[in-house]
């Protein structure tokens, strides 16, 4: 280099030694810098937050809690087909570079400066560094902590171990986290069964999650997808043909109808979610617990649906209440659609009764438009409910016109307008020998009305309650022969210690003597009340618990015989069981078995034997009352369960309480336990024609047509001390005339009853309850 003029050799001097003064500089500070990394040796052992999972007794999902939606999914079980498409867009070269790829480096500094198009410089590795411990700024000192920690993550890892944390941990939209959680999320498909044209749209969300949502963003996602499969057959991971038939590929969204098969069970996961943070606290929705509970997926969506179209078909019945909402449509065609677009969004979907916005309508005719530009019309009987609305007198906030918001249901005929209901429900099932919940909604939809009214609502009983004042006059000597006789009964002030009192019959008819079993039959309210005086309020109360009610819920007084006390739709099926089981006593549960992330078992409940189980009341009296409640179902006021399910095995009670404020029905079969109530939030009158044998018998029914399907008939084993004399049962001591005979047959039913109260006096009468 003599041959260098000293100036240039003065220069190149001056440059080596800056560049090792920054060498030095870079080393001292990664020096001081490395021991101040975070200890990734606990990435050995990975273990990301886990959202807590509630399943059926079949493993289907019925909830997830937590911040982050993961499924966390060992390397081996991920398809090539995902890390193909992930390692195409990603870091191509992931298994051949040591962390920090340079040649990937060098592309995209020459794409900075507008040479050549890059996939981008950070490596998955580095990628995994920033997402676990690192923040995203954009600083040259994160970006060295970066590059350190990915020397360390390589050094301590292998490529597998790396590329699992990956595929587990990163974002990817829609509160999804790994590619698992968002092949649930996005196409509700496992991830073992994705297709090469779904891995490849998952593959795109990494970059930016919100920009390529395929729900939200279908457009950017869809081109994002493209680019990822040429890049995938750039790459050879797949074929020309397998490239050409991904981008044909229609993707089937999960938020799309056809896709979206969930079981409706939200208000069984809340309360999973609550008893097992009760036991866990904020480590519930962090630490991967699965739990499995004792519902059965099939009669739970059996179930929810029985009970939305029983309370839709009373909605059908109710006056028109208007519109949820205006809006004024511009006559421009885009400024329209985005209006329409901005109201629905406000209102969604509930279930199948789907919002739409009016566009024309008149008293033959309604065409509305649905979110994704679909206009409906509805004609003829789909009108029926929303008549009200379509008159030339309906008032302003009732008159249907273009621009207003209206619910829309899909019918065997067509189209349906209707509306969301106002009117709320119940529906629990339990099995009667263990007290396991198969099925239980709480109420019309969960997203409207969180309120859990299966184990919340306190509601009076009605005539449900009948088979526990009549199983405690059982035991003391009446049997279903008893004469009673259906005749008025007035308590006069001074013998309730208030007003007097003038209990009904529903129908206000009196049919004179007959026997208890019939008495039943049609629920007669004379009959209920003659019983409880001869057992006595106090001894009536006592018995009740027996069954696991309330005795403070239930005052000693001879309302108590037309239920006026207080129950939940889950207490009155427990006490239904007692009848169902033979007279055992049994506790409602719902959580089975609680397992970790890797299927280790923290907790594990299995119902004891029946025969270990609280004897309630005697087997006999338990077989007694299901005879009498078979006959309910025949030929009483619930004929319709046995005329239509067309089997002998099915026990039953209707229940309408005072002005139809409440409709029950509670019954089984021998195998299942089920209760329907329906009613108003805040109590007010159903409607003059409305009782538990129109509204909430049929629910019962068509859960029970499909939970019943295959089950064979079964018949009640006879217990001891039980005989059959003329083709009726007794107690064998009460047998042949020795129990009571009659009750009522006098004038003077009990003492301060007359059967005709002064006129004055009628006026004042507390009509309390009816059927």
């Amino acid at each position: 280099m003599h041959w260098l003029p000293k100036s240039l050799l003065w220069l190149l001097g001056v440059m080596a030694a800056g560049f090792v003064a920054i060498l030095l500089t870079v080393a001292v500070a990664l020096a001081m810098a490395y021991p101040n990394l975070p200890d990734v040796s606990e990435l050995a052992d990975y273990r990301p937050k886990l959202p807590l999972r509630v399943y059926s007794t079949e493993g289907a999902l019925l909830g997830e809690f937590g911040e982050e939606r993961r499924t966390l999914t060992p390397i081996a079980d991920i398809p090539k087909v995902m890390v193909d498409a992930v390692l195409a867009i990603e870091d191509t070269r992931f298994f051949e570079h040591g962390g920090v790829d340079y040649k990937g480096m060098l592309r995209a500094a020459l794409a900075n400066l507008g040479r050549v198009k890059s996939q981008g410089a950070s490596t998955i590795t580095m990628q995994v560094a920033r997402n676990v411990y690192l923040s995203s700024e954009k600083t040259y000192t994160r970006k060295i902590y970066e590059i350190l920690l990915t020397f360390k993550l390589e050094h301590l890892l292998s490529k597998e171990q790396i590329l699992e944390i990956y595929m587990n941990q990163i974002y990817l939209g829609n509160r999804a986290y790994g590619f698992a959680a968002a092949s649930e999320a996005y196409f509700g498909k496992p991830l073992k069964d994705i297709t090469v044209a779904e891995a490849a749209m998952l593959a795109g969300l990494p970059k930016a999650p919100s920009a390529y949502n395929p729900i939200s963003n279908p457009k950017r996602a869809h081109i994002r997808q493209q680019y990822i499969i040429d890049r995938m057959q750039d790459n050879g991971f797949i074929t020309a043909q397998q490239a050409e038939q991904a981008r044909a590929e229609p993707l089937q969204l999960k938020n799309s109808s056809a896709a979206n098969t969930r079981v409706h069970a939200e208000y069984v996961a809340e309360m999973v979610r609550q008893l097992v943070f009760a036991q866990y606290g904020n480590d519930a929705y962090t630490r991967g617990l699965n739990v499995y509970t004792t519902l059965n997926a099939g009669e739970q969506e059996a179930a929810y649906n029985a009970l939305r179209q029983g309370l839709m078909d009373y909605e059908r019945r109710q006056r028109y209440r208007g519109p949820e909402k205006f809006v004024a449509l511009p006559a421009d065609a885009q400024a329209q659609e985005d209006v329409i677009d901005d109201a629905l969004a406000s209102h969604p979907d509930n279930g199948d009764l789907l919002a739409a916005v009016v566009l024309e309508a008149s008293a033959r005719k309604i065409v509305a438009q649905r979110p994704d530009g679909e206009k409906l019309q509805i004609t003829g009987d789909g009108l029926k409910p929303v008549q009200s609305g379509l008159s030339d007198k309906a008032p302003p906030n009732i008159k249907l016109r273009p621009g207003a918001v209206i619910r829309v249901a899909k019918t065997k005929g067509g189209w349906e307008a209707t509306q969301l209901p106002e009117v709320e429900g119940a529906f629990v099932a339990l099995t009667p020998q263990t007290g396991a919940i198969r099925a239980l909604v709480g109420g019309f939809d969960f997203d409207k009305n969180k309120f859990n009214h299966v184990t919340q609502a306190w509601r009076q009983p009605g005539s449900s309650f009948k088979p526990f004042i009549y199983s405690a006059a059982l035991e003391k000597g009446f049997t279903p022969a008893t004469m009673i006789n259906d005749a008025p009964l007035f308590f006069s002030a001074g013998v309730t210690g208030g007003q007097p009192w003038e209990p009904k019959n529903y129908d206000s008819r009196y049919d004179g003597p007959m026997t208890m079993r019939t008495g039943l039959n049609k629920s007669k309210n004379m009959i209920s009340i003659r019983l409880l005086q001869a057992v006595g309020p106090k001894q009536g109360q006592e018995w009740i618990t027996r069954f696991g009610f309330d005795a403070a819920k239930h005052p000693a007084y001879l309302t108590m015989a037309l239920g006026a006390g207080s129950v939940t739709p889950m207490q009155l099926a427990a006490a239904y069981a007692v009848f169902a089981n033979g007279g055992h006593r049994v506790n409602p549960w719902l959580i089975a078995k609680i397992t970790d992330y890797k299927g280790r078992v923290l907790s594990e409940y299995t119902a004891p034997p029946l025969e270990q189980l609280p004897q309630a009341i005697e087997p006999r009296n338990a077989f007694i009352m299901s005879s009498l409640l078979q006959d309910v179902a025949r030929v009483g006021t619930a004929a319709k369960a046995q005329a239509t399910l067309k089997r002998p095995d099915l026990y039953g009670k209707t229940g309408t309480t005072n002005d139809a404020m409440d409709a029950w029905f509670a019954g089984y079969q021998p195998t299942l336990a089920a209760v329907t109530w329906i009613g108003y939030d805040t109590p007010r009158n159903l409607g003059s024609r409305e009782t538990g044998g129109g509204l909430s018998l049929p629910v019962w029914i068509n859960f029970m047509q499909h939970a019943l399907k295959g089950v064979p008939v079964a018949e009640m084993p006879v217990p001891p001390g039980v005989v059959n004399v003329g083709g009726e049962w007794f107690y064998e001591e009460y047998a042949r005339n020795a129990g009571v005979s009659s009750l009522g047959m006098d004038d003077a039913a009990a003492e301060g009853a007359t059967t005709a109260p002064p006129p004055e006096e009628r006026s004042r009468i507390l009509d309390l309850f009816r059927n």
